[in-house]
């Protein structure tokens, strides 16, 4: 009937088999109904989510056992249904949000790759749709996708890459094939081949060119190539022209040649037909010398004419040219071996300038044939010059479009012309159209750089100006300069430091005018140079003082920061009145401040030093909190008064703790004193407990004992002292009273007197209600209401005793060890009240 005594406070009462179940591991089975666990229903459910999400989603979230969810979210896989379930779960299961979580990272990562592999095929299929598909563009491609994981998109990838393939194959073929009909160009006209035979292959080359320029990949053939092509075929044209014309020559010479042989010597003029040889030009290179020889002997075969002597006229002079014309024929035909139609320019001029000089036959065929070569390279150099000026006009017609830097498109223009005047003295005068067309590119070319430079030429006269302006005010504040003690010099400070730094940033200016302007501006600031400087060394003393006056304060003086702060403020001041030259400046200030410095770091030792006591402080205080806190578990009672005085005489004789931790040490402190307080009350407590228990047991043991005495039963001295000495001991009061009722109950039964000791028992059983009475008044416990008259009667009674004797009256513990000890014979009414008194008074006490 004390149960509720002994009970602790954190037990729950009647907690639910369910839940302790459910605490202990949860069992498959009920322990009362023996069916399955919904645990076991649940895990059958299991293998039938297999395939269904929904219902997989569906068991995890209503389930309440985290491994059959970890085990149901194996079969969770969609986007949707994984979403839902981390959204739903990520607060309640860690590992199954972890799950769901890594899967929809998987398929986040794999969008993306998609996502890339479709942009990559995208730009693919731009590739294949390019006109200018280029071997680079399909290496990034295959770079890019490289690094793409996306086994889904693959083959579409594999299609356009075969197709983006099959375009650079024809590329390469198309280039090679150009290469080739370059070559076979080149080798054609130094193969010796007839003008029919040269002309059929020319045809097939340029036929074969054509159809690789109406070819699809013809944009990936480079223009230097298609450019080089034309070229050679101009001049294997002109070379076959030039075949073809030597040829027809040839066989007009040797159908002359058979005329000449089939008619009678004697009609045949030898002059003549030397003459009409002649006409026919040069021989081409590689003829036959036969046709040649033929001539010759047919003129030696027709007769000679006798030549007439003339008397009167002297005789003509010897035949043949100077030996400096022959030198100048020789100089002629060295010019045009080397290809150098200049110099052969002038030697042809030379020769053109020499008057009456007969030539020899021989020598006026060499000079015929140096002049027809060099009318040949004339020609050339001249066609030649022309396609160069072409070029040269493309070429300055495209400068606009490539975004040159002015002074980069001036000297490429110059350049150009240059090159076209250069083109003039090697090839002769161009048409007055090419001409036209290359100076109207030039000025169209040149036109921005002409507006920058006038621009530029603008700025200088600007910039020349804003100079004339800043020299004029800096004449004006030389001019308003006065006193030097009631000048402001922080704004002639200022004004100094403004006109240099807005004369550096002055832009160019002519030469001529940026000599005159530097030395005015310099003699204008000059006057406002000198007594400023003259100003900033007198400050500059006075920096010098304040740093001498911060050197000498003493770092262990209270007042020791206020004159540092002074001192800072009147050096602020003075820096503010007027700022010295930034390298002086920062030279004093670092003075000054390391001086400051010293003072705070002595001061910050000393600190330091003072923390250091805290800090120990704090160690000894940490230390008494730690033997409180250790020392609390075991305490006992009549000990704990002790150890908690002897730690607050320690406490208090310790000094201060750092000012950081000072409330966190005191907690501690507080918090083992009160756990300390704490236990000991419990171990109070517990022993207030066991001494009323024992007290209880040792009562019932009394009580027994005087009810066996009234029933007549044998009593057995031994027995009932072991069951007396194996009860706790009481306090010295209760252990004395309630052991000698016991000893004089087994007195009693011992000695014979039972039937006196029996009576005594039924004299005190009408005090001991009295008593229980009287207790019950005083502790408010009800006596039911049998009792209820005597109950009044006694309250009147007590109250007019208390009133009368005016002493205190006894205690209840003093009144119940009264009632203990008093040997009386109690019924089950009378011991049920003298427990319920035993209740009221020893569950206050021990509270």
């Amino acid at each position: 009937m004390f149960e509720f005594l002994f009970k602790r406070s954190g037990d729950k009462a009647g907690a639910a088999p369910a839940e302790q179940a459910e605490q202990k591991g949860q069992p498959d089975q009920s322990p009362d109904t023996g069916q399955p666990s919904p645990r076991a229903l649940q895990a059958e459910k299991i293998p039938v989510l297999a395939g269904d999400e929904v219902a997989a989603a569906d068991f995890i979230l209503n389930s309440e056992f985290s491994e059959l969810r970890l085990a149901a979210a194996e079969f969770v896989h969609s986007r949707e249904q994984l979403e839902r379930v981390h959204a739903a779960i990520r607060n309640t299961d860690r590992r199954v949000a972890k799950l769901m979580q890594s899967r929809l990272d998987a398929i986040r990562h794999h969008q993306a790759e998609l996502e890339r592999g479709r942009a990559c095929i995208g730009q693919a299929n731009a590739l294949v749709a390019d006109d200018k598909l280029s071997p680079n563009q399909v290496a990034e491609l295959d770079r890019r996708w490289s690094v793409i994981a996306a086994p889904e998109l693959s083959p579409e990838f594999d299609e356009v890459r075969a197709r983006l393939g099959q375009r650079l194959e024809a590329q390469v073929a198309l280039q090679r094939a150009m290469i080739d009909r370059l070559g076979a160009l080149r080798q054609l006209a130094g193969q010796g081949l007839a003008a029919p035979e040269m002309a059929a292959q020319l045809d097939q080359l340029v036929q074969a060119q054509a159809e690789a320029l109406a070819a699809p990949e013809h944009a990936s053939l480079p223009r230097s190539l298609v450019n080089e092509f034309e070229i050679e075929r101009a001049r294997v044209k002109a070379s076959l022209g030039a075949i073809e014309k030597g040829q027809a020559a040839l066989a007009a010479r040797e159908a002359a040649l058979d005329e000449w042989e089939a008619a009678p010597r004697e009609s045949l003029d030898a002059e003549r037909m030397r003459r009409s040889w002649q006409q026919f030009g040069p021989m081409p290179d590689g003829a036959s010398p036969s046709l040649q020889e033929r001539f010759d002997a047919l003129l030696a075969a027709l007769p000679q004419p006798v030549p007439k002597v003339k008397e009167l006229r002297p005789p003509p002079p010897a035949a043949g040219a100077s030996d400096e014309f022959l030198a100048t024929l020789a100089a002629l035909e060295a010019a045009l071996q080397h290809g150098s139609l200049a110099a052969a320019a002038d030697c042809d001029k030379a020769l053109k300038d020499s008057k009456g000089v007969r030539l020899t036959p021989p020598q006026a065929e060499r000079l015929a044939h140096a002049r027809a070569e060099f009318k040949r390279l004339s020609d050339w150099a001249r066609w030649g010059g022309n396609v160069s000026r072409e070029e040269l006009i493309k070429a300055v017609e495209q400068l606009p479009s490539q975004n040159l830097a002015m002074a980069e498109l001036a000297k490429k223009v110059g350049s150009m012309r240059e090159r076209w005047k250069a083109l003039d003295a090697l090839s002769g005068a161009a048409p007055k159209t090419l001409w036209e067309r290359f100076d109207s590119a030039c000025t169209v070319a040149y036109a921005p750089a002409a507006a920058h430079f006038k621009q530029l030429a603008g700025e200088r006269h600007a910039n020349a100006a804003r100079a004339q302006a800043l020299v004029a005010e800096a004449v004006a504040e030389a001019g308003r300069l006065g006193d030097a003690d009631s000048a402001d010099w922080k704004h002639v400070a200022g004004t100094v430091q403004r006109l240099r730094l807005a004369w550096s940033h002055l832009g160019a200016i002519d030469r001529k005018e940026k000599k005159r302007l530097d030395q005015e501006f310099a003699d204008a600031l000059n006057v406002l140079q000198g007594p400023l400087e003259e100003r900033r060394k007198m400050e500059a003393a006075g920096r010098e003082e304040l740093i001498e006056q911060a050197r000498a304060i003493n770092p262990h003086d209270r007042h020791a920061l206020d004159l540092l702060r002074a001192l800072q403020e009147r050096w602020q001041e003075h820096a503010k009145a007027l700022p010295l030259e930034r390298k002086t400046e920062q030279a004093l200030w670092q003075r000054f401040r390391a001086a400051c410095d010293a003072v705070f770091a002595s001061r910050k030792e000393s600190a330091h030093a003072a923390d250091a006591e805290r800090r120990a402080h704090q160690q000894a205080k940490e230390a008494i909190s730690a033997r409180l806190e250790a020392a609390a578990e075991g305490i006992e009672p009549g000990a704990a008064g002790k150890l908690l005085r002897e730690a607050a005489t320690e406490w208090h004789a310790i000094g201060p703790v750092p000012r950081a931790n000072e409330a966190r040490v005191e907690k501690r402190y507080h918090a083992a004193v009160a756990s300390v307080q704490h236990h000991a009350d419990i171990a109070k407590r517990n022993a207030g407990l066991a001494q009323a228990n024992a007290l209880r047991e040792k009562l019932r043991l009394c009580q027994a004992l005087e009810a066996a005495l009234a029933q007549g039963k044998d009593i057995d001295a031994v027995q009932w002292t072991t069951r007396w000495d194996s009860m706790a001991p009481l306090s010295a009061d209760y252990e004395k009273a309630l052991e000698a009722r016991l000893r004089a109950a087994l007195g009693a039964a011992a000695s014979g007197r039972r039937e006196e000791y029996i009576r005594v028992l039924e004299r005190n059983r009408d005090q001991l209600l009295h008593e229980i009475l009287r207790l019950e008044i005083a502790t408010g416990v009800d006596s039911g209401p049998e009792f209820a008259r005597e109950r009044l009667k006694l309250q009147v009674e007590v109250l007019q005793t208390s009133l009368k004797s005016g002493q205190k009256p006894l205690t209840q513990s003093a009144q119940f060890l009264q009632l203990c000890a008093m040997p009386a014979l109690a019924d089950a009414r009378t011991s049920s009240r003298i427990e319920h008194l035993f209740v009221r008074i020893f569950g206050k006490e021990h509270q």
